[in-house]
Protein backbone atom coordinates (compact mmCIF):
# COMPACT_ATOMS: atom_id res chain seq x y z
CA UNK A 1 0.00 0.00 0.00
CA UNK A 2 1.24 3.29 -0.83
CA UNK A 3 2.43 5.58 2.48
CA UNK A 4 2.47 9.18 3.06
CA UNK A 5 3.92 11.03 6.38
CA UNK A 6 0.89 13.76 5.65
CA UNK A 7 -2.41 13.61 3.47
CA UNK A 8 -3.99 16.46 2.81
CA UNK A 9 -7.75 16.41 1.54
CA UNK A 10 -9.04 19.08 -0.24
CA UNK A 11 -6.85 21.19 -2.45
CA UNK A 12 -8.36 24.60 -1.80
CA UNK A 13 -6.68 27.78 0.14
CA UNK A 14 -5.95 26.00 3.34
CA UNK A 15 -5.10 22.48 2.00
CA UNK A 16 -2.81 23.96 -0.70
CA UNK A 17 -0.85 26.33 1.89
CA UNK A 18 -0.29 24.13 4.52
CA UNK A 19 1.30 21.78 1.80
CA UNK A 20 3.62 24.63 0.89
CA UNK A 21 4.39 25.25 3.96
CA UNK A 22 5.04 22.09 5.64
CA UNK A 23 7.92 21.42 2.48
CA UNK A 24 9.18 24.85 3.24
CA UNK A 25 9.12 23.71 6.69
CA UNK A 26 11.21 20.35 5.80
CA UNK A 27 7.97 18.13 5.59
CA UNK A 28 8.74 16.68 2.27
CA UNK A 29 6.55 13.37 1.94
CA UNK A 30 3.05 15.16 1.85
CA UNK A 31 0.39 14.63 -0.45
CA UNK A 32 -2.99 16.40 -1.59
CA UNK A 33 -5.93 14.49 -2.86
CA UNK A 34 -8.39 16.67 -4.95
CA UNK A 35 -11.59 15.84 -5.99
CA UNK A 36 -11.92 18.40 -8.67
CA UNK A 37 -10.04 18.16 -11.73
CA UNK A 38 -8.08 21.22 -10.67
CA UNK A 39 -6.99 22.69 -7.47
CA UNK A 40 -7.61 25.96 -5.76
CA UNK A 41 -11.44 25.35 -4.21
CA UNK A 42 -14.52 28.11 -4.39
CA UNK A 43 -12.61 30.88 -5.41
CA UNK A 44 -11.38 29.14 -8.89
CA UNK A 45 -15.29 30.28 -9.92
CA UNK A 46 -15.98 32.83 -7.93
CA UNK A 47 -15.02 35.59 -11.13
CA UNK A 48 -15.76 38.67 -8.83
CA UNK A 49 -12.90 40.39 -7.20
CA UNK A 50 -11.84 40.61 -3.62
CA UNK A 51 -9.14 37.91 -3.17
CA UNK A 52 -5.91 38.08 -2.20
CA UNK A 53 -5.59 41.25 0.09
CA UNK A 54 -4.44 38.97 2.91
CA UNK A 55 -1.64 37.74 1.04
CA UNK A 56 -0.35 40.28 -1.90
CA UNK A 57 -1.84 43.74 -0.73
CA UNK A 58 -3.76 43.40 -3.51
CA UNK A 59 -7.27 42.37 -4.49
CA UNK A 60 -7.74 39.72 -7.52
CA UNK A 61 -10.83 37.43 -8.85
CA UNK A 62 -10.97 34.44 -8.20
CA UNK A 63 -9.24 32.69 -10.98
CA UNK A 64 -6.73 34.49 -11.13
CA UNK A 65 -6.17 34.45 -6.98
CA UNK A 66 -6.26 30.30 -7.54
CA UNK A 67 -3.95 30.39 -10.17
CA UNK A 68 -1.27 32.68 -7.41
CA UNK A 69 -2.27 29.76 -4.82
CA UNK A 70 -1.19 26.73 -7.64
CA UNK A 71 1.66 28.34 -8.84
CA UNK A 72 4.08 27.58 -5.24
CA UNK A 73 2.25 24.29 -5.00
CA UNK A 74 4.10 22.96 -8.45
CA UNK A 75 6.46 21.27 -6.30
CA UNK A 76 4.47 18.99 -4.26
CA UNK A 77 2.22 15.68 -5.04
CA UNK A 78 -0.71 17.34 -5.52
CA UNK A 79 -3.30 14.63 -6.98
CA UNK A 80 -6.51 16.12 -8.25
CA UNK A 81 -9.78 14.62 -9.87
CA UNK A 82 -9.36 12.21 -6.70
CA UNK A 83 -11.98 11.92 -4.32
CA UNK A 84 -11.17 9.84 -1.04
CA UNK A 85 -14.10 7.41 -0.15
CA UNK A 86 -13.45 7.09 2.96
CA UNK A 87 -10.81 6.58 5.78
CA UNK A 88 -10.25 4.53 9.04
CA UNK A 89 -8.83 4.86 12.55
CA UNK A 90 -5.19 3.62 11.62
CA UNK A 91 -5.30 6.15 9.09
CA UNK A 92 -5.54 4.02 5.97
CA UNK A 93 -7.79 5.87 2.90
CA UNK A 94 -9.27 4.54 0.01
CA UNK A 95 -9.64 6.77 -3.23
CA UNK A 96 -11.19 6.64 -6.57
CA UNK A 97 -9.41 8.67 -9.70
CA UNK A 98 -9.05 7.54 -13.09
CA UNK A 99 -7.03 4.61 -12.09
CA UNK A 100 -9.61 2.97 -10.33
CA UNK A 101 -9.81 2.44 -6.68
CA UNK A 102 -6.42 2.60 -4.86
CA UNK A 103 -5.44 2.58 -0.79
CA UNK A 104 -3.03 4.91 0.85
CA UNK A 105 -2.06 4.96 4.58
CA UNK A 106 -1.12 8.25 5.79
CA UNK A 107 1.10 9.17 9.24
CA UNK A 108 -1.03 12.14 9.74
CA UNK A 109 -4.60 13.02 7.92
CA UNK A 110 -5.71 16.69 7.47
CA UNK A 111 -8.84 17.37 6.93
CA UNK A 112 -9.19 20.73 4.66
CA UNK A 113 -12.81 19.32 3.05
CA UNK A 114 -14.47 23.21 3.09
CA UNK A 115 -17.78 23.46 3.67
CA UNK A 116 -21.10 23.86 1.44
CA UNK A 117 -24.72 25.26 1.09
CA UNK A 118 -27.49 23.92 2.72
CA UNK A 119 -29.85 22.12 0.20
CA UNK A 120 -33.26 22.73 -0.70
CA UNK A 121 -34.12 19.85 1.32
CA UNK A 122 -32.51 21.47 4.44
CA UNK A 123 -34.34 24.57 4.13
CA UNK A 124 -37.72 22.61 4.13
CA UNK A 125 -38.62 24.48 0.65
CA UNK A 126 -41.96 22.96 -1.24
CA UNK A 127 -43.17 22.98 -4.82
CA UNK A 128 -42.11 20.63 -7.84
CA UNK A 129 -38.52 19.23 -8.34
CA UNK A 130 -37.71 21.16 -11.26
CA UNK A 131 -34.23 21.93 -13.27
CA UNK A 132 -33.21 25.45 -12.75
CA UNK A 133 -32.29 25.15 -8.88
CA UNK A 134 -29.09 25.58 -7.98
CA UNK A 135 -26.56 26.67 -5.58
CA UNK A 136 -24.31 29.75 -5.58
CA UNK A 137 -21.44 27.19 -6.07
CA UNK A 138 -23.03 25.55 -9.25
CA UNK A 139 -24.05 28.47 -10.56
CA UNK A 140 -20.70 30.38 -10.26
CA UNK A 141 -18.95 26.55 -11.93
CA UNK A 142 -22.15 27.08 -14.63
CA UNK A 143 -21.64 30.58 -15.89
CA UNK A 144 -17.50 31.25 -15.35
CA UNK A 145 -16.18 27.60 -15.84
CA UNK A 146 -19.06 26.16 -18.41
CA UNK A 147 -19.66 29.84 -19.80
CA UNK A 148 -23.68 29.05 -19.34
CA UNK A 149 -26.53 30.64 -18.75
CA UNK A 150 -28.92 28.04 -17.04
CA UNK A 151 -31.60 30.81 -16.31
CA UNK A 152 -32.38 34.55 -17.25
CA UNK A 153 -34.73 36.32 -14.56
CA UNK A 154 -33.99 34.17 -11.26
CA UNK A 155 -34.66 34.50 -7.33
CA UNK A 156 -31.86 34.52 -4.99
CA UNK A 157 -32.18 33.07 -1.34
CA UNK A 158 -30.51 34.47 1.25
CA UNK A 159 -28.70 37.67 2.52
CA UNK A 160 -25.10 36.67 2.95
CA UNK A 161 -22.12 37.80 1.50
CA UNK A 162 -22.12 34.59 -0.82
CA UNK A 163 -25.78 36.06 -1.93
CA UNK A 164 -24.44 38.99 -3.14
CA UNK A 165 -21.61 37.20 -4.97
CA UNK A 166 -24.32 35.75 -6.64
CA UNK A 167 -26.02 38.75 -7.84
CA UNK A 168 -22.40 39.59 -9.74
CA UNK A 169 -22.46 36.33 -11.04
CA UNK A 170 -26.22 37.46 -12.73
CA UNK A 171 -25.18 40.37 -13.87
CA UNK A 172 -21.93 39.06 -15.43
CA UNK A 173 -23.89 36.80 -17.39
CA UNK A 174 -26.58 38.72 -18.15
CA UNK A 175 -29.19 37.91 -16.42
CA UNK A 176 -31.40 39.81 -14.29
CA UNK A 177 -32.24 38.91 -10.42
CA UNK A 178 -36.33 39.30 -9.53
CA UNK A 179 -35.53 39.71 -5.84
CA UNK A 180 -33.70 38.38 -2.86
CA UNK A 181 -35.19 36.73 -0.08
CA UNK A 182 -34.41 36.47 3.46
CA UNK A 183 -36.02 35.66 6.36
CA UNK A 184 -34.25 37.79 8.50
CA UNK A 185 -34.97 41.70 9.18
CA UNK A 186 -31.67 42.45 8.72
CA UNK A 187 -29.10 41.31 5.81
CA UNK A 188 -26.38 39.04 6.85
CA UNK A 189 -23.54 40.80 5.02
CA UNK A 190 -23.09 44.73 4.98
CA UNK A 191 -26.79 46.85 5.29
CA UNK A 192 -25.42 48.90 2.26
CA UNK A 193 -25.62 46.02 -0.08
CA UNK A 194 -29.19 45.95 0.14
CA UNK A 195 -29.47 49.09 -1.09
CA UNK A 196 -27.00 48.52 -3.99
CA UNK A 197 -28.89 45.67 -4.92
CA UNK A 198 -32.08 47.94 -5.19
CA UNK A 199 -30.59 50.92 -6.98
CA UNK A 200 -27.55 49.45 -9.10
CA UNK A 201 -28.99 45.94 -10.17
CA UNK A 202 -32.90 46.66 -10.17
CA UNK A 203 -33.51 43.55 -7.54
CA UNK A 204 -35.52 44.45 -4.30
CA UNK A 205 -34.45 42.60 -1.00
CA UNK A 206 -37.21 41.41 0.80
CA UNK A 207 -36.50 41.08 4.70
CA UNK A 208 -38.50 38.56 6.85
CA UNK A 209 -39.67 36.50 4.42
CA UNK A 210 -39.96 33.16 3.70
CA UNK A 211 -39.71 30.77 0.08
CA UNK A 212 -42.45 28.61 0.79
CA UNK A 213 -42.62 26.80 -2.50
CA UNK A 214 -40.90 26.47 -5.68
CA UNK A 215 -43.68 26.78 -8.71
CA UNK A 216 -43.80 25.09 -12.01
CA UNK A 217 -44.12 22.51 -14.67
CA UNK A 218 -41.67 21.41 -16.53
CA UNK A 219 -39.66 24.29 -15.68
CA UNK A 220 -39.54 26.85 -12.66
CA UNK A 221 -42.18 29.33 -13.08
CA UNK A 222 -42.67 30.97 -9.93
CA UNK A 223 -41.94 31.42 -6.22
CA UNK A 224 -44.32 31.32 -3.75
CA UNK A 225 -43.19 33.83 -0.65
CA UNK A 226 -45.16 34.49 2.56
CA UNK A 227 -44.12 37.78 4.11
CA UNK A 228 -45.98 39.68 6.93
CA UNK A 229 -48.81 37.11 6.87
CA UNK A 230 -49.44 37.25 3.12
CA UNK A 231 -48.47 35.26 0.92
CA UNK A 232 -47.58 36.17 -3.25
CA UNK A 233 -46.00 34.74 -6.09
CA UNK A 234 -43.08 36.25 -7.84
CA UNK A 235 -42.67 35.34 -11.29
CA UNK A 236 -39.05 33.62 -12.03
CA UNK A 237 -37.30 31.01 -14.01
CA UNK A 238 -34.64 29.72 -11.97
CA UNK A 239 -34.28 30.13 -8.20
CA UNK A 240 -30.56 30.61 -6.33
CA UNK A 241 -30.30 28.73 -2.39
CA UNK A 242 -27.35 30.88 -1.39
CA UNK A 243 -25.41 30.76 1.93
CA UNK A 244 -26.49 28.72 5.33
CA UNK A 245 -22.99 27.18 5.01
CA UNK A 246 -21.80 24.14 6.64
CA UNK A 247 -19.22 21.76 7.13
CA UNK A 248 -18.37 18.92 3.82
CA UNK A 249 -18.85 16.46 6.64
CA UNK A 250 -19.27 13.56 3.99
CA UNK A 251 -16.31 11.73 5.51
CA UNK A 252 -16.54 11.79 9.01
CA UNK A 253 -20.52 11.35 9.25
CA UNK A 254 -20.49 8.35 10.55
CA UNK A 255 -19.05 9.34 14.20
CA UNK A 256 -15.32 8.43 13.48
CA UNK A 257 -14.70 11.60 15.03
CA UNK A 258 -16.27 13.84 17.67
CA UNK A 259 -18.20 17.14 15.95
CA UNK A 260 -19.69 20.05 16.92
CA UNK A 261 -22.91 20.54 14.85
CA UNK A 262 -21.56 19.55 11.31
CA UNK A 263 -17.90 20.25 12.14
CA UNK A 264 -15.30 18.05 13.30
CA UNK A 265 -14.36 19.39 17.38
CA UNK A 266 -10.76 20.45 17.78
CA UNK A 267 -8.29 22.00 20.05
CA UNK A 268 -6.78 25.04 19.36
CA UNK A 269 -4.02 22.98 17.59
CA UNK A 270 -6.33 21.73 15.52
CA UNK A 271 -6.25 18.02 16.35
CA UNK A 272 -9.45 16.14 16.50
CA UNK A 273 -10.73 13.63 19.03
CA UNK A 274 -8.37 11.19 16.79
CA UNK A 275 -4.79 11.57 17.05
CA UNK A 276 -3.54 11.15 13.64
CA UNK A 277 -6.02 13.48 12.12
CA UNK A 278 -6.27 16.97 12.32
CA UNK A 279 -8.97 19.58 10.78
CA UNK A 280 -8.48 23.09 9.31
CA UNK A 281 -9.87 25.88 6.87
CA UNK A 282 -14.06 25.84 6.14
CA UNK A 283 -14.22 22.74 7.26
CA UNK A 284 -14.48 24.21 10.70
CA UNK A 285 -18.06 25.05 10.30
CA UNK A 286 -17.66 28.69 9.69
CA UNK A 287 -17.41 30.54 6.21
CA UNK A 288 -14.06 32.38 6.48
CA UNK A 289 -12.18 34.43 3.69
CA UNK A 290 -9.61 32.92 2.02
CA UNK A 291 -7.27 34.90 3.87
CA UNK A 292 -8.12 33.32 7.42
CA UNK A 293 -8.07 29.61 5.85
CA UNK A 294 -4.30 30.36 4.55
CA UNK A 295 -3.76 32.24 7.74
CA UNK A 296 -5.13 28.96 9.71
CA UNK A 297 -2.81 26.63 7.57
CA UNK A 298 0.19 28.02 8.61
CA UNK A 299 -0.31 28.09 12.31
CA UNK A 300 -1.43 24.04 11.45
CA UNK A 301 2.17 24.11 9.85
CA UNK A 302 3.81 25.54 12.81
CA UNK A 303 2.41 22.91 15.26
CA UNK A 304 3.34 20.13 13.07
CA UNK A 305 6.85 21.14 12.44
CA UNK A 306 7.28 21.66 16.18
Amino acid sequence: MEHHDVVIIGGGPAGLTLACELRERGRKDVVVLEREAQAGGIPRHCGHGGFGLYNSWRTHKGPTFAKLLREPAREIDLRTATTVLNFTMSGNLRLHSAKGIQEMSAGTLVLATGTREASRAARLIGGNKLPGVMNTGELQQRVYLNHEKPFSRPVIIGSEWVSFSSLLTCRHAGMRVQAMITEEASLDAPGIFGLGARLVFGAPVLRKAKLRAILGHKKVEAVEVEQGGTTKQIACDGVIISGKFRSESALYADGFIEREGWAPKVTEQFKTSRPNVLAVGNVLGHLERAGTCMLQARELAKVMTA
